[in-house]
């Protein structure tokens, strides 16, 4: 058994049984599926998300090898992914307690808190009205740069996150400044990595997909062509002319690949 308590927890849970403890809590459940629940909770003023899992069963782990998927068999994914992220700089979610389970992988139990990040909104919801109202050319390049930096950061880490998309991106205001001079800097966190893997270095085929995600995901948010490249440059820290030469063969896949999502989107309604 792994167990792992930050206050507020440690004083909350002391010489109780955490896992029965965190089944306790109540709050607003954001998704529920079979083996696996996730929900707000509030305790003393704070907000935290819960995420337990009650394994999956052989029946589920089959059907997602026999898919090509790896499956996902506990919050300990999402606790060494976080860990690996935090020791590199890539801001993301602060985990405040962490348990698991058993050694069947098919009926392990485990959970992970992690602190409320607040008030944010994630990227895909801010930058839905740009294809109408662009922003600014230097907030949007500034918040192109940053994405394109984490998940560069993200990858050298040995990360890859599997559902790289820009809602999974929370942007965070600073603090109103106390002069009206001071300029306010968004701040952007990386989120929801239950599916993350972790290892020494990413392969290309990972990192491909995760870049291609990430691709699909703005299509509609009105970029342009300059626009990509700016990313582009940014995430292989490369001049353009490099860049065409030596990535030609991933620039033509990642169009592709992005098509195929879209196509596979508006086939299936939204599910990928």
């Amino acid at each position: 058994m792994k167990l792992m308590l930050q206050e507020p927890f440690r004083t909350l849970w002391a010489g109780k049984d955490a896992f029965a403890a965190v089944e306790a809590l109540s709050g607003k459940v954001y998704r529920a599926m079979p083996g696996r629940r996730t929900l707000r909770v509030e305790i003393e003023g704070e907000g935290y998300f819960v995420k337990i899992h009650q394994g999956v069963g052989w029946r589920e782990i089959c059907k997602n090898l026999a898919q090509g998927r790896l499956p996902v068999l506990g919050a300990g994914q999402e606790w060494r992914a976080l860990s690996r992220l935090q020791s590199a700089g890539v801001p993301t979610m602060t985990v405040l307690a962490f348990g698991e389970q058993g050694l069947n992988p098919a009926r392990r139990r485990s959970f992970i808190i992690t602190q409320e990040i607040a008030p944010a909104m994630d990227l895909e919801a801010y930058t839905q009205p740009w294809r109408e109202s662009p922003p600014a050319p230097a907030e949007k390049r500034a918040l192109i740069s940053e994405v394109a930096r984490m998940t560069r950061q993200m990858h050298q880490a040995g990360v890859n996150h599997r559902d790289c998309y820009i809602c999974h991106f929370l942007r965070q205001d600073a603090p109103v400044p106390s002069k009206p001079t001071e300029k306010t800097a968004p701040r952007l966190f990386l989120i929801d990595l239950h599916r993350a893997q972790v290892r020494a270095s990413v392969p290309r085929r990972w990192r491909d997909k995760d870049l291609a995600g990430l691709y699909f995901s703005a299509l509609e948010i009105g970029l342009t062509r300059l626009d990509r490249l700016y990313f582009l440059r940014a995430y292989f820290a490369k001049p353009l002319a490099a860049l065409f030469r030596q990535e030609a063969s991933t620039l033509v896949w990642l169009e592709r690949e992005a098509a195929r999502l879209q196509a596979r989107q508006q086939k299936y309604g939204g599910r990928l």
